[in-house]
């Protein structure tokens, strides 16, 4: 039997032979200056190890001691694999021992709920030096010293077998990457300021952020509700935040992720008006899973675009995405650094709607991983004349958008002459499709498909420097304009 005393308390034990203890002094003596004065005395556990139970393993006693701490869990959120190692410990309580590879974690105190993050610590074991060490770790000291006499603040402690000082676990500030895309082609939200508000306060994130433009990767916080905000471009402050335009998030420690803000703010001139918001893939990547490739994700962000595939033509590596729609994105395509041709089809797969050059190796895209996304619109004439369709693409490192140039399938052999610089828009066009510097009323127009049939005049109509396509069918043609018999200009383009 064992009599500890301490200013007039005394506990009394009977120790089992051959049993290993762990004793834990804690709790209030004083009368005042402490809130919640839990009553001193020993916490006792009696099955304590004073070394791993398995050669290579760290095993870990995890015990709640601090005497103003809620009912707590504990999460391991580095690896992976270890997910949750302590659920809902109050003040006492023990754990019972997490046998763990010896190996640098992570850990994260969260609230009962497990939705909120408490405090977030370094847990090194490997760098500590404690393969096959069994050591108690102790929540010790106040979360609110200012209530306990200013005690000491609460932190993780690891006590070793052979005693001595308590080791502290070092805090970390858990973090996600993130990426953010403006791909919003609505005039009014051409330009925008962008904060980021956290429980330590709002922060001005992005500066007069445009239309076409990407952040680098950056480092946000983790493990807790933050707000991302949108306001005019050179506001004053996070209360000058567009009403509606706010999104809260909740991203995991060490994930990477692209967001990509999208859609219409207006309340007209927009058809359809895809309400405007954030696409976020939370498998993000800064760089190519393997040397020599360049991992592509892809994102359909065209608000009036249909759904649509991307089939590769230039190496034969066909479908690449398959019925993607607006909003989507697809998985990331992990494709040797090369040039390709890419075109894109409706939902059959039958009709192409736009090819493109996406020259990865031209582009110096070697190990890199970058976003393309579909960006604009369809009929610019539905939504107030903004930018026309393109397929785009956001680098790693941030800054404007890289335009995919426009090609086309055709090979038309009766048309050899120098293109006369003749500018149609949209295109693709789904209904009127418009000629620069020309009045279409002076002069000859024919349309033909891609053998060189010439398309019906009865199905399309012109007018000023307008054409009405609306009646012809989905596909890729090409528009000649005569005077008399002499070809003045002429032009491709594609009917979606």
């Amino acid at each position: 039997m064992i009599t500890d005393t301490l200013s007039g308390l005394t506990s009394d034990y009977n120790l089992t032979v051959n049993e290993t203890y762990v004793l834990i002094a804690e709790g209030i003596v004083s009368g005042s200056g402490y809130s919640p004065a839990t009553p001193f005395g020993l916490a006792v556990y009696s099955l304590g190890r004073e070394a791993a139970g398995t050669a290579g393993n760290t095993d870990v006693l995890v015990h709640h001691g601090s005497t103003d701490a809620p009912i707590v869990d504990v999460d391991e959120v580095s690896t992976g694999t270890a997910g949750n190692l302590v659920n809902d410990a109050g003040y006492g309580d023990f754990s019972a021992y997490l046998e763990l590879p010896t190996a640098d974690y992570q850990l994260q105190v969260k609230d009962q709920t497990g939705t909120t993050v408490v405090a977030s610590y370094d847990a090194p074991l490997a760098t500590l030096g404690l393969t096959d060490a069994a050591v108690v770790v102790v929540a010790s000291g106040f979360l609110n010293p200012a209530n306990n006499s200013n005690g000491p603040a609460f932190g993780l402690y690891v006590a070793l077998a052979s005693g001595g000082a308590l080791v502290p676990l070092p805090t970390f500030n858990p973090v996600a990457r993130i990426q953010a895309i403006h791909n919003s082609a609505d005039a009014a939200t051409n330009t925008v300021d962008v904060y980021l508000t956290t429980s330590s306060g709002s922060t001005l994130l992005l500066d007069d952020f445009q239309f076409r433009n990407a952040s680098p990767f950056i480092d946000a916080p983790a493990e807790e509700n933050i707000t991302i905000g949108f306001a005019g471009g050179n506001s004053t402050s996070v209360g000058d935040t567009i009403p509606g335009l706010s999104y809260s998030y909740n991203l995991a420690t060490n994930n990477t992720y692209i967001l990509v803000a999208e859609g219409i703010v207006s309340g007209s001139g927009y058809s359809p008006a895809t309400p405007f918001g954030f696409s976020v893939y939370g498998m993000g990547r800064e760089v190519a899973n393997a040397t020599g490739n360049t991992d592509v994700l892809v994102h359909h962000g065209s608000t009036d675009a249909p759904t649509v595939d991307i089939v590769e033509v230039g190496v034969g590596a066909g479908t690449i995405v398959d019925d993607a729609s607006y909003g989507d994105f697809a998985p990331y395509l992990e494709l040797a650094t090369l040039d390709y041709q890419l075109q894109v089809k409706d939902q059959t797969g039958t009709t192409v709607v736009a090819s493109y050059d996406a020259s990865l190796a031209s582009l110096g895209l070697n190990d890199a991983a970058i976003t393309v996304i579909a960006s604009g619109f369809l009929d610019p004439s539905n939504n107030s004349n903004g930018s026309a369709f393109g397929l785009f693409v956001a680098l790693a490192g941030g800054g404007g958008l890289v335009a995919l140039p426009a090609t086309t399938p055709l090979a038309l052999s009766d048309f050899e002459k120098e293109d006369m610089n003749l500018s149609v828009y949209p295109n693709p066009v789904m209904n009127q499709l418009k000629i620069n510097g020309v009045n279409l009323n002076e002069v000859n127009v024919t349309i033909v498909d891609v053998l060189g049939k010439q398309i019906d005049r009865n199905t399309y109509t012109t007018e000023g420097n307008t054409i009405n396509v609306s009646g012809i069918r989905k596909g890729t043609y090409q528009i000649v304009i005569s005077n008399n018999s002499d070809v003045v200009g002429y032009s491709k383009f594609v009917k979606f």
